[in-house]
């Protein structure tokens, strides 16, 4: 499974950062609202929910969510402990600063020009109907989309930097 999402996601603006952090980066990553709570789910898991959808004997609308809401802040949390990062907060609101917990290192800053003036703070979805319907569940858990998408940013990036080093150097 291809893990990557456009880099205009939240999702992936994170866990691009955390595999940038494994090489070395050390530009914290900017975000808006950490509070912003969001219905996080597996693009394969609406996928099958979608096909399920065209299958059945009636039309009819469905809602495919995991049921469950998880913050930004929960998403960055989780992402760097992937990695083996253990991320501690300082300060508050437009201050606050994720930071290494081991190094001291601030991973993330609070950025005002990246709230959303018309978010919706809280995305949460009840797909009752499509599970009894349709026997649609979500396989993916928070977690596991997690570790997916940091792996994909990992073997990405490793694949980039690979090309990169490996370019013939010119004399000069």
């Amino acid at each position: 499974m291809k893990a990557l999402r456009g880099e205009d996601f939240v999702t992936r603006k994170i866990t691009k950062a955390v595999a940038e952090f494994e090489l070395g980066r050390t530009e914290p990553l900017m975000l808006g609202n950490l509070e912003s709570l969001r219905d996080w789910g597996s693009s394969e898991d609406y996928v099958e929910g979608m096909w399920l959808m065209l299958q059945h004997r009636k039309a009819d609308d469905f809602i495919l969510a995991t049921g469950e809401a998880k913050s930004v802040r929960d998403f960055v949390i989780r992402a760097f402990e992937h990695v083996g990062i253990s991320v501690e907060w300082q300060g508050e609101g437009d201050q606050e600063q994720g930071i290494n917990r081991k190094t001291g290192q601030i991973l993330v800053t609070v950025d005002p020009a990246l709230y959303r003036p018309k978010e919706v703070k809280h995305l949460l979805g009840d797909a009752t109907k499509a599970r009894l319907q349709l026997g649609w569940k979500p396989r993916t858990t928070f977690d596991d989309l997690i570790s997916q998408m940091v792996n994909a940013d990992r073997a990405h990036l490793h694949t980039k930097t690979s090309q990169e080093s490996s370019w013939p150097k010119q004399a000069g």
